[in-house]
């Protein structure tokens, strides 16, 4: 948080959005109707009644939100920006995870350009922005971080970015342990702690990865006091190459190399047994739960998902989107929404999980599973200016009720109006500040084109 004393009392802030429904998602978990955000720098400066504040800021800018909901900046933990964007609704759903991982998304990965890595990245930043989620957890990069960097940064979401690390054969850009660190490590100092974009440590996951890197990967993250993220257990494959490999289910396996802990984030984690679970819970492992891609790739979700378990536990959960071609939509409030009705339905009773869970998911509880709850999550004094403004004059929001059920049961990510990120908008009426739309997808048309091309002549398409 930041020092606002200097911000606060009889000095004005920059700006006040005023007059909606104040979703605060403080501990108290209030909801100020008729409330106010005042931003200052690119802080939140403070949280009250439109009334009171215009009384003590007669000329101040003004954000009218008048009959809007005012909510914190979504969280998305876990979102491919590359390989997937440009090729989205393009792999096949008749054919298994394997398959769309070998014969397409590695085979696109390698037919990228740097000029396609970036625009993948500023198409789906721009697609996340649009629908409210203001931080992003990217899955990994592979050829070109500085590009996605560029795309993210021109449509102004926050993001945790990363260079996918790999030591196995027939993985693009795999290398030696020392030169995937090495890497990595150039990556953290580009885009340092305290940036929109930050730099993570990632591996890719699964079986690929060398206990070596694995632990090396893990002490650089702690070096830098970064967080760590990769993939695990969408289905049995991982369980079952983990168990041929050495004897043991890959969590188990984690806790002997001792890379588990809060510094890591896990995409998915569908698979567990009891064990891995309760290692989990110990560690303060953190997992992002990506349900729309177990659903839309057939892995199993539904028979051996122990997610809302893992929640009623008080373990550090996050919700994703994942990739273009399993999650298909970066609207974060719509994988909310599937989040609830699943544990609803998987336990068959609602007295625990409704939606202000999940929205705590989207939001407070979401920061603190990716390490970031000081700083976003919350529209507190102190936090960072990330705020989503809500249009409500729509028949979905007519009349009026709850309103967590009308955004998480009612809602999703079109009736965004405004995104502010840091204080700067990035989101106006509907629209983006810093991309022109039509442009953006005029050049995705285009570059959709020359790599299905590309894949074609390669061969890798099947």
């Amino acid at each position: 948080m930041s020092d606002l004393s200097a911000q606060s009392g009889t000095h004005p802030p920059d700006f006040i959005i005023v007059g909606g429904d104040v979703v605060t998602m403080n501990a108290q978990r209030e909801v100020l109707n008729g409330g106010a955000v005042a931003v200052a720098g690119e802080y939140i400066a403070e949280v009250g009644v439109a009334d009171e504040f215009a009384i003590r800021w007669p000329n101040v800018r003004r954000i009218d939100a008048t009959e809007c909901v005012i909510t914190p900046g979504f969280i998305n933990a876990h979102q491919h920006f590359t390989g997937d964007p440009l090729i989205r609704s393009c792999i096949p759903d008749s054919i298994s995870s394997h398959e769309s991982i070998f014969q397409w998304a590695i085979p696109a990965h390698e037919a990228h350009t740097p000029d396609d890595e970036e625009l993948s990245a500023t198409l789906c930043a721009a697609e996340a922005a649009l629908c409210g989620a203001t931080t992003v957890v990217e899955a990994g990069t592979v050829a070109s971080p500085e590009r996605v960097a560029a795309g993210i940064q021109a449509v102004g979401i926050r993001a945790a970015l990363s260079i996918w690390g790999s030591d196995s054969d027939g993985v693009p850009h795999a290398a030696s342990p020392a030169e995937v660190v090495a890497r990595q490590q150039e990556m953290l100092a580009k885009f340092p702690a305290g940036g929109l974009v930050e730099g993570w440590i990632a591996l890719v996951g699964h079986d690929l990865a060398t206990d070596e890197l694995l632990q090396v990967g893990t002490q650089a993250a702690r070096d830098a006091g970064v967080n760590m993220t990769m993939h695990i257990s969408p289905t049995p494959a991982d369980a079952e190459s983990y168990l041929q490999r050495t004897g043991k289910r890959p969590i188990v396996h984690f806790a002997e190399l001792g890379i588990l802990g809060r510094h890591l984030l896990l995409a998915h984690a569908v698979w567990l047994d009891d064990q891995e679970l309760q290692l989990l819970l110990e560690s303060q492992t953190a997992i992002a739960f990506c349900p729309w891609a177990y659903l839309r790739l057939g892995q199993g979700v539904t028979q051996a998902g122990r997610h809302r378990e893992f929640w009623e536990q008080n373990g550090r959960i996050a919700l994703g989107a994942d990739a273009n071609n399993s999650g298909d939509v970066a609207d974060i409030l719509r994988v909310a929404t599937l989040c609830a009705g699943l544990w609803r339905d998987q336990a068959m009773k609602q007295d625990n999980f409704g939606a202000q869970q999940a929205l705590e998911l989207l939001t407070c509880s979401g920061a603190e599973a990716i390490g970031k709850a000081s700083e976003i999550g919350s529209l507190e004094a102190g936090k960072q200016a990330d705020i989503v403004v809500h249009d409500t004059s729509g028949i979905a929001w007519t009349p009026r009720g709850d309103t967590a059920m009308q955004l998480i049961w009612g809602s999703d990510g079109r009736a965004v109006r405004d995104v502010f990120v840091a204080a700067k908008q990035i989101v106006r009426n509907g629209q983006l500040t810093g991309v022109n739309l039509e442009t953006l997808k005029t050049e995705a048309a285009k570059a959709q084109k020359a790599l299905l091309r590309r894949l074609s002549r390669a061969g890798a398409s099947g």
